[in-house]
């Protein structure tokens, strides 16, 4: 496959017209890779977001940058992943259109799935189409259908592409050691444009040596958080997975907030009501609560270090606010990642690179005022965070290339509701909103969320809402994967309780399935509405 040419491919699909970027220096990647300039992408100009100038680079959506330090060819692959993923599910309305108007007759239920796999590459439901001679087919049953077997058919892309970087992964994971970090457990809001965080945005590989979930408002679970250190801890005292209890390395606790640039009073984070300070003192006060709670039950050396990233979902450009010497972070220290990028656009690789070391040094050491600290990070924290900022230099080119700098979708645009313990698999923007929870009542406020957000989204125009129940089981232990579906199963029949009346008249369908633990097991449905 040439991934650099499927870069370009959707780089002209995603512009009306296109204005061809200047022949300059090429984009060149850390590893010394690059990739030709390709084509702008000019935003919808009935949107907010083409009333503001791009804070990164100026002469978006007309022509892009070119950054020294983005990765090009990554660029390229994610690109093709996009293509496909968000390519099955937006073919699933115009292929239901045209089965809807077939006739009624004997050859329907072949014509239809001659229809269907041409257009979507699976079949439907036998039963659904051999019944609509009656009163025509069930056309939100077969939409559910639709885009429960779009996810699994992305999920496998995902794990096809996971498998291909296995080198990337280890490298990942003994970048993070060479920081001092045995763990890293990070906690994005549920948002469905946080939904690429760790893939796209951060360009972080899926690892078993990081965890993500999500939360509406990154109103991570103290409790269950402080439970998974524990684990982490018992398992390197116990084996010295991935070091040993004496190493000195630490655990890091992320938190990420977002915010829209184009629209913040508006398109912000809805668990506080687009208020951007609201979401970033909620999320510091739960880092600190985190750290605290280790801190007393187990004494000052238990070492943890916390990080706060906040992301522009218009441009996925992000801020990180560095932590001083005695790792505490602050509201107003942090690194705005758009005016880096347009900061470093002109210098060399090399120079790059300093000019980004010592912008995470400076924050600490200016004078006392806002935000000041009290020392400088420690040197694993800050490579970290150069790092993280390196990595998003290549996102912000990529919504440059692809979208003209700001998303056309700057609000909410999510394929499925996505509960339970989550596809980590499937890491794409507005691919689905993610509500993390055992039992309906402890996540009831995250679920109401999802719920509202999709009767604008589906419900409203006569579509279905998708829910996705989803759980991990440990095959190593007898008895879980029964005890996973039968918790799916439990879910499913709440969610149908409190939801009763979209259920009755055909706007809510569950699916149910179950994964083994180790990322990239099959998916096993064991249940479906449809």
């Amino acid at each position: 496959m040439n991934t650099r040419n499927a870069y370009k491919i959707r780089a002209r699909k995603a512009a009306a017209s296109r204005a061809s970027a200047p022949t300059g220096r090429h984009a060149t990647a850390p590893v010394g890779l690059g990739i030709s300039p390709s084509a702008a992408a000019t935003p919808d100009t009935d949107t907010p977001a083409a009333l503001f100038p791009h804070p990164a680079c100026s002469t978006l959506p007309s022509q892009s940058c070119r950054h020294p330090l983005t990765d090009g060819n990554a660029n390229a692959r994610l690109a093709h992943c996009e293509e496909f993923v968000k390519g099955k599910f937006d073919a699933i309305e115009p292929t239901l259109k045209t089965i809807a108007g077939l006739p009624y007759t004997n050859e329907f239920a072949e014509r239809a799935q001659q229809v269907a796999r041409q257009a979507l590459e699976f079949d439907l439901p036998e039963q659904l189409l051999n019944d609509a001679w009656v009163v025509g087919p069930d056309m939100k049953a077969l939409y559910a259908h639709c885009a429960f077997a779009a996810l699994k058919a992305s999920a496998a892309k995902f794990v096809d592409d996971l498998n291909r970087q296995v080198e990337t992964v280890q490298d990942t994971r003994n970048f993070f050691l060479d920081c001092g970090f045995h763990a890293v457990d990070i906690s994005p809001c549920a948002d469905g444009r946080l939904k690429g965080l760790t893939r796209y945005i951060l360009r972080l590989p899926l690892s078993s040596f990081t965890r993500r979930k999500a939360y509406a408002g990154a109103l991570f679970d103290v409790e269950t958080d402080v439970h998974h250190w524990e684990e982490t801890e018992l398992r390197r005292f116990r084996e010295g997975v991935p070091t040993t209890a004496d190493a000195g390395t630490r655990y890091l606790k992320i938190a990420v907030y977002h915010t829209s640039s184009s629209a913040p009073s508006e398109q912000g984070c809805a668990a506080h009501g687009s208020n951007e300070n609201k979401a970033i003192q909620a999320a510091m006060e739960r880092l600190t609560q985190f750290r605290e709670a280790i801190e007393n039950a187990f004494c000052c050396g238990a070492s943890t270090d916390i990080l706060l990233i906040g992301v522009d979902t218009d441009t996925d450009a992000i801020k990180v606010h560095v932590p001083d010497g005695n790792g505490d972070i602050s509201q107003h220290r942090f690194i705005d990642n758009a005016e880096l990028y347009k900061e470093t656009l002109a210098l060399s690789e090399d120079q790059a690179r300093i000019k980004i070391y010592d912008t995470i040094i400076s924050p600490n050491v200016k004078s006392p005022g806002w935000g000041s600290g009290q020392g400088e990070p420690h040197e694993g924290m800050r490579r970290l965070i150069a790092n993280l900022l390196i990595n998003n230099m290549s996102q912000i080119e990529y919504v440059g290339d692809l979208y003209g700098g700001r998303y056309p979708d700057i609000g909410h645009a999510e394929r499925y509701i996505s509960v339970g313990d989550g596809f980590e698999e499937v890491q794409m923007r507005n691919v689905a909103y993610y509500a993390h929870l055992h039992t309906l009542e402890e996540g009831v406020a995250d679920m109401d969320v999802g719920i509202k957000i999709f009767t604008g989204l589906n419900a409203k125009r006569g579509l279905p809402i998708p829910v996705a129940i989803h759980y991990r089981y440990d095959a190593r232990v007898p008895g879980s994967r029964e005890r996973s579906i039968a918790k799916a199963e439990r879910v499913r029949d709440a969610i149908n309780a409190r939801y009763d009346d979209l259920v009755a008249k055909g706007l809510l369908h569950c699916h149910l399935s179950v994964q083994d633990r180790p990322t990239g097991s099959p998916i096993e449905t064991v249940g479906e509405d449809a």
